[in-house]
C-alpha cells in the first residue's frame, strides 16, 4: 500500500475522537511535522484536525527538511510533540536532527515520534535510548487511532515533564531567594518563586499571577510612645506576565475587578478561594503580615486536592516567616532602627554602586558631628539626645537634599554623599541654622563637619569615609563649629596628631609624663600663697613635647582622664609634702578639663584622691577654665557646690577668652579669676586688651572674688597690677615652674614663707 493510501484511510476510519466544544477558545498542543513529503503533512493534519487531547486542540508546525525543522526549533521551543520522518535527504537525517534538538537545542521535554515508511531503516535500540525517542512507527503502521494513541501518551509525558521543570524552577528560585535575602529583591524573588510553584501546582502556566501582601498592625513609636497607624492597603510584593509592571503598586490599581474582589477578599476571610477560572491562596504570616497569591487561568483549572493544597499553604506560609525574619534581620543589619536612615554598611555599599554607576560625577562626601552631643546626653537624658537625632534626621532628608544619600554613620555623626553642588558646607550648615524643636523647645546646635571629594583614588565608599572623617577631626581639633576638607596637608597633620597620640600613650605608662609647679604670691606682700600643678612631657631622647600640642590631643581622645587623675594625685602627694616640710597654707591649683569634669565619677574621683593621699580639701584649688559652660549651668552648678561643700576652692581659668556670659559667671560658686596671660601682656605693651585687665579685676572684686593675673613677666606689670588692686600673681618674674625639689629649695631661700 502506498503511503498516501495509508494516511487516507484515516478518514474512513469510524473511531470517534473528542472534538472542541462550539467558540472554546484554549491553548493548544504544538506539535511539528518533520517529513519531506508533502501529501504526509496534509494528511496527517486533516486525520487530526478538531480532536482534544487533555481538553486542548492541536496546532500544526510544518518543516520539509532537517535544516528547515531547526531553523523552526530554534525560534519556537514549546513543541509539545515532533513527528519525525527518519529519512529525508539522506538515509539518517531524521537521527542527526534528533541529536541536534537534544544537545544541541537542548529541548529535553519535546517528545520526539519517527516515522518511516521503510522498516529497514528502524534505529538501534541503543539510539532510542540515548536520545530519548518517545516512539517509532514505521508509517503504514500509523492508523488513525493508533496515530491518535500516540500522540496522547508523547502530549501527556510532554506535559509531566514541564510541570516537573515548572516545580523545580519554582523550588529553585526559592532556595535562590534563601541566599539573597540580604539584597533588596530577596522578598521580591521569593514570592515570584511562590507563583511557578503554585503554577506547577494547578497545571497552568505561570502567567497572570499577583502576589499581594498587607499588613494590619500598628506599631509603637519608641520616642513618643504613641500608636501609629500604618498602611494597610495591600501592595502587590511580586507579579508575573501582563501584571509584573504593577510591582510594588497598590492592589486597587489593578484594572481587573475580579482580581481586586478575590485577593481582597481572601486577606479579609483569611482561607483560600476557588473558582472554574482562578485559585486564590491566603497564607499567614506573623505580625500582621499576610500573604495572598491569585492564580488566573484562560480555562478551567483541572481539580485540586484540598488537603494537599492546605498542606502547601502552610509550608510556603513557613517560609514566608522566615524570609520576613530575614528582612528584618537585614533591616537590622543595614537600617539604623532609630532614625530609619541607611547606617554605616549599607552608606559605604551605596557609595560604591553609584562610583561603579559614574564614576566621572563630580561628588562630595561629607561628615557632620554634633559638637558637644556627649554633654547633651549626660545632662539632658538620653531620651532627649535620641529626640535630636531623629530631629537631625528628618532635617537633613527635606528636599533640598534631593538625589543625596544619607546615613547614620555612629551616635552622632551623619553621612551626606551627593553631587558636589549640593554637597557645601553652606548648604549643609543652612539645615542647623532654624533651632529644633523638642518638647516644645528651641535647641541650637554647632555642628563640625569633614569633606572629601571623590578622585581617580578614592573610588571606594570606606576609603572616601575614612578621608572624611579624617577631615572632620582635623575640623574639630580647631574649635567647635569648624569645616575641613581632606587634603595631604590634612592627611599628614592627622598622621602626625595620630602619632603623637600614640607616643603619648607610651610616655603615660612608661612614666615619662611628670609635674612642675610654679609658684603663686600676693601682690600685697610678695608671700607665696599657692603653687600651679603643671604637665610636662619629656621623651626618651631628653625633648620636651610643649603642653599646648599634647594637651589637646589627650583631650580630643579621652586620655585626658587617666591623665588627669594621675595629675591629681601626684599633686596632692606633693601638697602633703609641703605641708609635712613646714610650709602651710599653700594651696595646690590644678587643672581639670571639660573632658574629665564631664565624667559621672567626677566627685568620686576627687573625694578618692584627698583620701588616698592624706590631703585635705582646703590644700586643693580645681581650676576649670569657660568650655565648660556648654555641659548647662545646673550640671557645673551643682558640681561646683558640692566641691565647695567639702572646702575645695574652685577657679574660673583664662577668663575673657571664651564665650561665657556674665550671667553664668554670677551663677557659678567660684572662688577666683585668672586673667589670662594674652590681657597681662598688654598692660605695659601699649597693645590691644590693656583695658581688659582692668575690667576683669573689677569684675572680680564685685563678685566676691580673688583674681590672680597669669603670665607676669616684669616688674612694671606687677607694679600695675598691684594698682589695679590686683589680689595675686604668677609668671617668669616670680619664678619658673620647677619641680618640687627645686621648689622646696626655693621656698626655702624665701624668707618667711614657712608658717
Amino acid at each position: 500500500m502506498r503511503e498516501q493510501d495509508v494516511f487516507l484511510s484515516f478518514i474512513d476510519d469510524s473511531e470517534t475522537l473528542s472534538h472542541p466544544p462550539s467558540g472554546a477558545h484554549q491553548r493548544s498542543w504544538l506539535v511539528l511535522i518533520v517529513d519531506d513529503d508533502r501529501d504526509v503533512h496534509e494528511t496527517t493534519e486533516f486525520a487530526l484536525s478538531g480532536v482534544l487531547i487533555k481538553d486542548r486542540p492541536l496546532t500544526f508546525l510544518h518543516a520539509y527538511s532537517g535544516a528547515e525543522a531547526l531553523d523552526l526549533l530554534r525560534r519556537e521551543s514549546t513543541i509539545a510533540v515532533i513527528l519525525l520522518d527518519v529519512v529525508m535527504e539522506t538515509d539518517d537525517a531524521g537521527l542527526r536532527i534528533i541529536h541536534a534538538i537534544r544537545e544541541e537545542l537542548g529541548l529535553v521535554n519535546t517528545r520526539i515520534i519517527l516515522r518511516t515508511g521503510q522498516p529497514g531503516y528502524a534505529p538501534e535500540i541503543e539510539t532510542i535510548s540515548r536520545y530519548d525517542i518517545n516512539d517509532y512507527k514505521t508509517k503504514n503502521e500509523l492508523v488513525r487511532h493508533k496515530l491518535y494513541t500516540t500522540l496522547t501518551t508523547a502530549i501527556r509525558c510532554y506535559d509531566q515533564l514541564c510541570q516537573l521543570d515548572a516545580s523545580r524552577r519554582g523550588l529553585a528560585q526559592i532556595i535562590a531567594a534563601s541566599n539573597q535575602f540580604i539584597l533588596e529583591q530577596g522578598l521580591q524573588t521569593f514570592a515570584e518563586g511562590v507563583i511557578i510553584q503554585i503554577a506547577a501546582f494547578a497545571g497552568i502556566e505561570p502567567d497572570g499571577l499577583v502576589c499581594v501582601s498587607a499588613h494590619s498592625a500598628t506599631p509603637t513609636d519608641e520616642l513618643t510612645n504613641e500608636s501609629t497607624p500604618v498602611d494597610s492597603h495591600p501592595v502587590i510584593t511580586a507579579a508575573t506576565g501582563r501584571y509584573r509592571h504593577l510591582i510594588q503598586h497598590r492592589l486597587e490599581e489593578i484594572d481587573d475587578p475580579r482580581i481586586i474582589d478575590h485577593l481582597s477578599r481572601c486577606l479579609q476571610e483569611r482561607h483560600n478561594l476557588l473558582d472554574e477560572r482562578s485559585l486564590t491562596l491566603f497564607f499567614s504570616g506573623h505580625d500582621g503580615y499576610d500573604l495572598a497569591a491569585f492564580v488566573d487561568s484562560s480555562q478551567p483549572l483541572r481539580e485540586v486536592d484540598q488537603h494537599l493544597l492546605e498542606v502547601f499553604c502552610v509550608n510556603i506560609a513557613l517560609c514566608a516567616d522566615n524570609v520576613a525574619l530575614v528582612s528584618r534581620l537585614r533591616n537590622y543589619a543595614f537600617v539604623d532602627s532609630l532614625v530609619n536612615l541607611p547606617n554605616r554598611n549599607a552608606f559605604i555599599s551605596s557609595i560604591d554602586q553609584r562610583l561603579q554607576e559614574d564614576a566621572s560625577q563630580k561628588s562630595v562626601i561629607a561628615l557632620v558631628d554634633v559638637d558637644q552631643f556627649a554633654e547633651i546626653n549626660d545632662l539632658l537624658g538620653h531620651h532627649y539626645g535620641d529626640q535630636l537625632l531623629c530631629a537631625i534626621a528628618r532635617r537633613l532628608a527635606q528636599e533640598k537634599f534631593n538625589h543625596c544619600l544619607i546615613a547614620r554613620i555612629s551616635g552622632d555623626q551623619f553621612g551626606v554623599f551627593g553631587d558636589a553642588r549640593r554637597v557645601r558646607p553652606e548648604m549643609l550648615q543652612s539645615a542647623f541654622t532654624t533651632p529644633f524643636d523638642i518638647n516644645g523647645a528651641e535647641h541650637r546646635l554647632s555642628v563640625s563637619m569633614g569633606f572629601a571629594r571623590v578622585d581617580p583614588a578614592s573610588q571606594r565608599g570606606d576609603e572616601l569615609l575614612k578621608d572624611a572623617s579624617i577631615a572632620l577631626k582635623h575640623a574639630k581639633s580647631g574649635g567647635f563649629g569648624q569645616v575641613a576638607y581632606y587634603s595631604d596637608q590634612v592627611r599628614v597633620e592627622t598622621r602626625e596628631r595620630t602619632r603623637l597620640l600614640h607616643d603619648l600613650r607610651r610616655a603615660f605608662d612608661h612614666e615619662h609624663l611628670f609635674l612642675v609647679y610654679q609658684p603663686q604670691l600676693s601682690l600685697q606682700d610678695r608671700t607665696v600663697v599657692g603653687v600651679e600643678a603643671l604637665l610636662r612631657w619629656r621623651t626618651e631622647s631628653g625633648c620636651f613635647i610643649p603642653p599646648d600640642q599634647f594637651i589637646p590631643v589627650a583631650e580630643q581622645s579621652g586620655l585626658i582622664v587617666g591623665i588627669g587623675y594621675w595629675l591629681l594625685r601626684v599633686a596632692l602627694h606633693d601638697a602633703v609634702r609641703l605641708r609635712n616640710a613646714g610650709y602651710r597654707g599653700i594651696r595646690m591649683a590644678v587643672n581639670v578639663s571639660a573632658v574629665q569634669f564631664r565624667q559621672p565619677t567626677f566627685l568620686d574621683m576627687v573625694e578618692e584622691a584627698l583620701r588616698d593621699t592624706g590631703a585635705g580639701p582646703d590644700d586643693l584649688e580645681l581650676e576649670i577654665t569657660e568650655s565648660v559652660a556648654a555641659l548647662g549651668f545646673d550640671y557645673v552648678g551643682n558640681v561646683l557646690r558640692q566641691l565647695k561643700n567639702w572646702g575645695i576652692r574652685v577657679a574660673i581659668d583664662d577668663f575673657g577668652t571664651g564665650f561665657s556670659s556674665l550671667s553664668y559667671l554670677d551663677r557659678l560658686p567660684a572662688d577666683r579669676l585668672k586673667i589670662d596671660r594674652s590681657f597681662v601682656s598688654a598692660l605695659d605693651s601699649q597693645q590691644p586688651g590693656a583695658r581688659i585687665a582692668e575690667i576683669v579685676i573689677t569684675l572680680g572684686r564685685k563678685l566676691g572674688m580673688n583674681v590672680l593675673a597669669e603670665g607676669v613677666e616684669t616688674a612694671l606689670q606687677a607694679d600695675m597690677l598691684s594698682q589695679l588692686a590686683c589680689n595675686d600673681a604668677q609668671g617668669y618674674y616670680f619664678g619658673k615652674p620647677m619641680p618640687l625639689e627645686d621648689l622646696l629649695h626655693w621656698l626655702h631661700a624665701r624668707p618667711g614663707v614657712s608658717s
